[in-house]
């Protein structure tokens, strides 16, 4: 008996449709998060580019004048002063909130009576608004009315209250303690979710074979959990490079411009003083930053992968 299909070859699949294609659907899908992203994020990013490269001021429309402000900036202490904060403010801050985050992780993975409690109080930081957070520190370490001084001077161990904020030194040393303070939970929690994932018979192999505890977390912990670590502290990163809350509220930069960052030297020259592309020039010394932190952790996950 002959089978329907005369010609003896396989049967035409019916022609799709259109919107049934995966990656035109899939487009129409993304495409409302896609114009909100383009106008909330993109638009901003090009206005504020363009106006880097003009002399345009509050009130006025400026004009087209190159590279001018980049030059002024370099030849500019408060900007170099700035680069510098911010690079510091960024390096200790990441550092410690990775080490103590980390810490805080393994500590927190294990069994304990109570830990649960200890994981909301760790969440805290987090959870507690910045701005909140941030005028409270700024009360603890208030030149006249800090508990720390205070406390300090009725244990008769000092004869008058430190100068946190009013000192470049401990100013620097203030707003990177807050920080840390606020950050440490963004690595515990994330990481103490990546602990979780590790198979527990890898640490079991381990003790049978008389590891210790260092051994077990070179040779097992720290390599299954490195490309979240990568990701989480690209992210710290980001966030504070690109602070801004933080030092405004404590130090709007002072004192003597030791706690500017960039974030806080864009916005006092370009809102509060009014030079919108002096502002601008100098927040785009951020996206490079930014960019080459993505890049390099793009790079490490694929190699990982």
């Amino acid at each position: 008996m002959r089978s329907g299909n005369a010609g003896g070859g396989a049967l035409k699949a019916p022609p799709v449709g259109l919107l049934q294609r995966k990656g035109v659907l899939g487009f129409l899908f993304t495409l409302p998060a896609d114009i909100i992203l383009l106008l909330l994020l993109a638009y901003p990013f090009v206005l504020g580019i363009w106006l880097s490269f003009t002399n345009t001021i509050i009130g006025r429309s400026g004009s087209f004048v190159g590279l001018e402000n980049y030059i002024d900036l370099f030849h500019s202490d408060v900007f170099w002063l700035t680069a510098f904060n911010t690079v510091l403010y960024t390096v200790v801050a990441v550092f410690f909130k990775l080490i103590l985050g980390f810490g805080l992780a393994i500590v927190l993975n294990k069994d304990f009576k109570g830990k649960g409690l200890i994981r909301a109080i760790v969440l805290l930081p987090w959870i507690v608004p910045t701005a909140l957070s941030t005028i409270a520190f700024w009360w603890i370490f208030d030149s006249n009315f800090s508990c720390i001084s205070w406390l300090l001077m009725h244990l008769g161990l000092m004869s008058h209250p430190i100068d946190f904020l009013g000192s470049p030194v401990n100013a620097r040393i203030s707003v990177i303690i807050v920080n840390i303070w606020r950050g440490i939970p963004f690595f515990t929690i994330g990481l103490m979710a990546g602990l979780q994932t590790i198979n527990q018979t890898l640490y079991e192999a381990a003790d049978i074979d008389g590891a210790t505890p260092w051994v077990k977390f070179k040779s097992i912990t720290l390599p299954l959990i490195m490309p979240l670590l990568a990701v989480i502290t690209t992210f710290s990163i980001i966030w504070t490079f690109a602070d801004f809350q933080l030092i405004w509220i404590m130090t709007r930069g002072g004192p003597d411009n030791a706690t500017h960052i960039f974030g806080t030297f864009s916005f006092q020259r370009a809102i509060a003083g009014g030079h919108l592309g002096e502002g601008a020039a100098i927040s785009a010394f951020i996206f490079p930053v930014l960019f080459i932190s993505v890049v390099i952790t793009s790079k490490f996950l694929k190699r990982e992968a």
